[in-house]
């Protein structure tokens, strides 16, 4: 199997470690599998892939999507590395409101699986990011949210002192002001 999966402590988040194959020219790796992840307890179907640049700095997040169309994500960098981080907001789960951060970069190589029903984020730690994630649903606008990135309910530790963010994620609500998840 070209992939070894790790149960994170927050139920349904994975680690997913690549085998790379590097030689002088290089190197190879499977990013995704179907089979794979289906043996592994990831049944999911991924219909849309994103790619996101970023600066040193830059906290894009807390984002979700609503159900009935909630989205899972399988995120990677490919470029740079980052801090990401998953925050649990399925009402009525023992985890709710609980998060888990990971360094993922081109050296470790990598991914989480954050399956429907958690709130993603992350922050660039080097100067030029490119993270790429599969998406379990296509975006709908309609169902777009969202949870600051500073929510003191929730607590996560950035590690960034000064961070860049959008306008459109500095003004989300807190966890506790959404009443439709």
């Amino acid at each position: 199997m070209p992939f070894t999966f790790t149960n994170l402590e927050i139920n349904g988040l994975v680690m997913v470690e690549p085998r790379v194959f590097p030689d002088d020219r290089g190197f190879f790796l499977e990013s995704y599998k179907e089979s794979d992840f289906a043996r592994a307890g990831i049944p999911f179907r991924f219909v849309q892939d994103n790619h996101s640049r970023s600066i040193r700095n830059v906290i894009r997040g807390l984002h979700f999507q609503r159900p009935p169309r909630a989205q899972g994500k399988l995120v990677r960098v490919i470029r740079g590395k980052v801090w990401d981080v998953a925050v649990d907001i399925r009402k009525g789960s023992p985890t709710y409101r609980r998060w888990v951060g990971v360094e993922l970069s081109e050296e470790n190589k990598l991914m989480i699986f954050i399956p429907p029903g958690f709130a993603h984020g992350f922050v660039a730690l080097t100067d030029d990011v490119h993270i790429m994630y599969k998406c379990t649903e296509e975006y709908d606008a309609a169902l777009d949210g969202g949870i600051r990135w500073d929510d003191p309910d929730i607590g996560v530790a950035w590690p960034v002192k000064d961070p860049v963010v959008s306008d459109k994620d500095r003004v989300l609500p807190y966890l506790r002001e959404l009443a439709d998840l």
